[in-house]
């Protein structure tokens, strides 16, 4: 909980990633709460009030993963809610024509967002291609595993422009976003 908010604040794409991370954490530990208590909030350096509110938050994401049906796979409602946010505004800043760097960045990883749809999931939107694809190569470092120089390239690519995207979705959020002129 804690280290998801100070996420959240910087940068939702890596909220989502760390919250993907943490939903395939509940899983490893077979969505036992007192299992993450004990083997893993117990470890942090919290008080004992820190660790009873990050163990109800863990409370919290277990219920609803257990509500909404994705215990073995999938992702929550309040992450899909965001992917949904960030795709809105994905196609806001294509629309307008004042956001040059953003299309542009955008046309430059898109041959990887074919590629990448072309061997996934063609039901979900670009950008949660686009951070499938970031939390599998995550996933993959994780376990020191190795990753061809194709795929950093692409990483790196779409790396940079889901941080573009990220970085509009706080501005949109903070102070919001003048589109201009929908083309």
């Amino acid at each position: 909980m804690y280290i998801a908010k100070k996420i959240k604040e910087k940068s939702i794409a890596e909220y989502l990633l760390y919250m993907w991370q943490m939903e395939d954490l509940i899983r490893a530990y077979g969505c036992s709460l007192s299992r993450i208590r004990k083997e893993y909030i117990d470890k942090f350096d919290y008080t004992p009030e820190q660790k009873d509110e990050e163990a109800d938050w863990f409370g919290n994401l277990i219920r609803m993963m257990n509500e909404e049906g994705c215990r073995e796979k999938g992702h929550l409602q309040i992450n899909q809610v965001i992917i949904g946010d960030l795709f809105d505004l994905h196609c806001q800043l294509l629309d307008s024509n004042k956001f040059p760097f953003y299309n542009a960045e955008y046309y430059k990883v898109l041959p990887f967002i074919v590629e990448l749809r072309q061997k996934g999931d063609k039901n979900v939107n670009e950008i949660e291609t686009c951070l499938d694809a970031l939390y599998g190569v995550m996933m993959l470092r994780l376990q020191q595993k190795e990753v061809s120089p194709e795929t950093d390239h692409a990483i790196k690519e779409i790396s940079t422009f889901i941080g573009m995207l990220s970085d509009y979705y706080i501005k949109d959020r903070t102070e919001g976003i003048d589109f201009g002129e929908q083309e």
